[in-house]
């Protein structure tokens, strides 16, 4: 018995539309036969379902050793897409490829099968069809893992051609089509799964420090807990217009305030802004607050949580980015001041005292634009930015930002002027925030005012007051450290891939 592998080389020409059409035909033709082929009550084209014992990848970790040309004597029925194929004479072969993308070849024998069931298997079986085999768990003579197939059925038959699995999907292509790029590239698969290791190791730590899992609502009568321009939606049922939530945060504090002192969130939200490289209009998102801590408190916390994660994915805390950089995200992280730091990187001295003339001279020497609705604290993060945050390479948390930037945060305990808030910039971009919780309800409603004043200004990222809110303060929350960090972000940091790449499904035009 001579096999013939499956093909390599250089790849064919993509196909046309014209191609697509006609190999589309043909393949309906093939479905249709199949249907009056059937013989079981059932009817249509495809099983409801096929006698797997075993799968892919359990056979490739029990067997995968085998010497050129052994037998097993073991039976196993599986089931993979067909991603390359090979027909001859008396012999086919296929490579069946499961969901995490293992594989096996399929050796369709004219001695074993017969004459009939070869010949249906040439002219019915197709790039991209599901199939199910079963036979005797060999290694071939080219020492390929295979199953002499014995019995075959196509589970279900892929109307569509597959596209080249030589060549690389356009980055278009696998955004707009996620389900193809995860058939033809590892890569697209292990950030799924990555992605899940992400998630079940931040679970994970959370259990370990006590924390309780809650979930909090998306749809909301009034827009809060960040600075951000909400989408805008109508209940029928209420008659009333509500908000996609822009941050969980204000529901999660009134779960503290009722005695949930160590609460976390991870779920959607929805921002109705730009969209580039490190941003998505929806995105996911971990909140976390935790009773009787503070910023330093939830900093250490955000630290171990990062560093689970990228041991979860990695093994290591060192990890390996998808152009093959590594970067380090063990150890203890630096903390600087963000007016310390600016005023060290711009050559003179900018405080909580500095003018707001002063900034907008500054900024205009140094071709700084001005900020939406300038103050203040937005004029020094905008100089930060511009002076500071290209040089940070190792994960940094900036500490100690303006007020007025910054209206749920507690004023610091030390220095006018500035709150207990911190920015943790990791691959160049920030990747979490931080904060010493503002807990006064007088003081948070002054903050809302102040606010207010800036949305009648035209300041739409502006909050609103928020009653129900500050009345759940009223009740007396304990002093918290709380922490929000996107998990898109997250897989960012780890893989070093886009945003684009790291959400499964990402919105596009």
């Amino acid at each position: 018995m001579t096999e013939t592998p499956a093909p390599h080389g250089a790849p064919d020409a993509e196909p046309t539309e014209e191609d697509i059409f006609e190999q589309k035909a043909v393949r309906l033709a093939k479905r249709e036969r199949l249907i009056a082929e059937r013989t079981d009550a059932a009817g249509g084209a495809y099983p409801v379902s096929v006698p797997i014992t075993s799968t892919i990848p359990a056979l490739r970790a029990e067997y995968g050793e085998l010497e050129a040309g052994a037998e097993t004597g073991v039976n196993a029925g599986v089931a993979g897409r067909v991603v390359f194929s090979r027909n001859t004479g008396k012999l086919c072969f296929a490579t069946l490829q499961s969901g995490d993308g293992s594989r096996i070849q399929a050796m369709v024998s004219l001695a074993v099968v017969g004459d009939d069931s070869l010949q249906a298997w040439k002219e019915l079986v197709d790039l991209g069809d599901h199939v199910f085999v079963d036979g005797e768990v060999i290694s071939s003579r080219r020492g390929e893992l295979s199953i002499m197939v014995s019995h075959w059925q196509i589970a279900a038959k892929a109307v569509l051609p597959l596209p080249n699995m030589y060549s690389e999907l356009s980055e278009e292509s696998r955004v707009r089509s996620r389900f193809l790029d995860l058939i033809v590239r590892d890569r697209a698969r292990e950030t799924v799964r990555a992605r899940a290791k992400v998630n079940a190791s931040l679970r994970a730590t959370f259990a370990a420090h006590d924390y309780l899992e809650v979930e909090t609502p998306m749809l909301q009568v009034q827009h809060g807990g960040a600075s951000a321009r909400p989408f805008v939606t109508k209940s029928n049922a209420f008659d009333t217009e509500l908000y996609l939530r822009i941050a969980p945060e204000l529901f999660l504090k009134r779960a503290v305030v009722g005695g949930i002192d160590r609460v976390f969130e991870i779920n959607r939200n929805f921002r109705n802004e730009g969209a580039d490289s490190t941003h998505s209009p929806e995105f996911a998102m971990l909140e976390a607050y935790e009773a009787y801590s503070d910023y330093n408190g939830i900093a250490d916390m955000t630290q171990e949580l990062i560093q689970n994660a990228a041991i979860a994915v990695s093994g290591s805390t060192t990890v390996t980015w998808a152009d093959g950089t590594e970067y380090d995200l063990g150890g203890e992280w630096d903390r600087i001041s963000m007016y310390e730091s600016l005023s060290a990187a711009a050559g003179r001295t900018i405080t909580p005292e500095t003018s707001l003339e002063e900034l907008v001279a500054f900024a205009g020497e140094v071709g700084v634009d001005e900020p939406p609705h300038p103050t203040h604290g937005k004029y020094v993060e905008e100089l930060w930015e511009h002076f500071v945050k290209g040089g940070l390479t190792r994960p940094t948390f900036v500490m100690d930002f303006p007020l007025d930037t910054s209206p749920l945060v507690r004023e610091h305990r030390s220095i006018a002027g500035v709150v207990e808030k911190w920015d943790l910039y990791v691959r160049g971009f920030e990747l979490a925030t931080g904060y010493s919780e503002l807990v006064d309800p007088v003081i948070q409603r002054e903050r809302f005012i102040e606010q207010a004043k800036l949305a009648a200004r035209g300041d739409v990222e502006a909050m609103r007051i928020d009653d129900e809110f500050l009345r759940a303060l009223e009740h007396g929350m304990p002093p918290s450290g709380g922490m929000g960090m996107g998990i898109d972000r997250l897989l960012m940091a780890i893989t070093g891939l886009g945003i684009r790449e790291t959400i499964l499904f990402p919105l596009v035009k």
